[in-house]
C-alpha cells in the first residue's frame, strides 16, 4: 500500500520501517497493552511484525500523524514521526465474508487525544476500505473497560452486537448503509489522496 490519506486533522501513512522505533516504545506502556489486548514484543520482532503487516494483503496499517505536528510540509513517502500519533487498522480476516473488516484505533500520545483525531482516523479507514476494497460491514472488538473507544465507536453509529464476559471484550458493528457508503465516499472524496 503506498497511499496516504490527508484529512482536516490527520493524515495516514503507510507503516514504514522508520516508524518501528517509536511504536515499540509506545507497546511497552502497560496501559497501552491493555487497551489493545496486545503482547510486549521485542523491537527485532516489532520490525518482523511491520514487514509482516506491509506483506499481508488482508491488513491495512496506516500511521496516524497529528497535522498540528507536521515539521514543515507534508511529503508523502517520508514517515514524519515528528507527527506520529496513533495507528489505525483494518483486518479482513472472516473467509466467509470477504464484505467485513474489523477497525482498530490507537491513539498513543497523550497530547493528541481528545482532539477527534481517533474518530477522523476511523471514518477515513471506513471511506478508504469501502472504497479499495469493497468493505460493507464494519466491526470493532473493545475491552469492556475501554470507555473511550466505547465512546467513539458509539458516536460513529456502531452497535453492541456481542459481549464475551470470558475475554472481557464487546464486539461492536457497523453495516454501510447506501446512505453510509455515499457519506463515506463524499468523505473520501474530499481527503487529499497522496501516492
Amino acid at each position: 500500500m503506498t497511499v496516504s490519506i490527508e484529512g482536516e486533522k490527520v493524515i495516514l501513512v503507510p507503516y514504514m520501517k522508520e516508524h518501528v522505533a517509536k511504536y515499540h516504545v509506545w507497546m511497552q506502556d502497560p496501559a497501552i497493552l491493555e487497551a489493545t489486548a496486545s503482547e510486549p514484543l521485542t523491537l527485532d520482532q516489532e520490525y518482523e511484525m511491520q514487514i509482516s503487516w506491509v506483506q499481508d494483503p488482508l491488513k491495512h496499517t496506516f500511521i496516524i500523524l497529528d497535522k498540528e505536528l507536521v515539521i514543515g510540509d507534508f511529503i508523502h513517502g517520508e514517515s514524519h514521526n515528528e507527527a506520529m500519533v496513533g495507528d489505525v487498522n483494518i483486518f479482513m480476516n472472516d473467509p466467509e465474508d470477504p464484505e467485513l473488516a474489523e477497525v482498530e484505533i490507537m491513539i498513543a500520545e497523550h497530547k493528541s487525544r481528545g482532539k477527534g483525531l481517533a474518530k477522523e482516523s476511523v471514518t477515513l479507514m471506513m471511506a478508504f476500505a469501502v472504497q479499495k476494497f469493497g468493505i460493507h460491514i464494519f466491526q470493532a472488538k473493545v475491552g469492556e473497560s475501554n470507555e473511550a473507544s466505547l465512546s467513539l465507536f458509539h458516536k460513529l453509529g456502531f452497535k453492541e452486537i456481542s459481549h464475551s464476559k470470558i475475554f472481557k471484550e464487546i464486539t461492536l458493528e457497523l453495516p454501510v448503509t447506501e446512505a453510509k457508503s455515499k457519506e463515506l465516499h463524499q468523505l473520501i472524496g474530499y481527503a487529499v489522496m497522496h501516492s
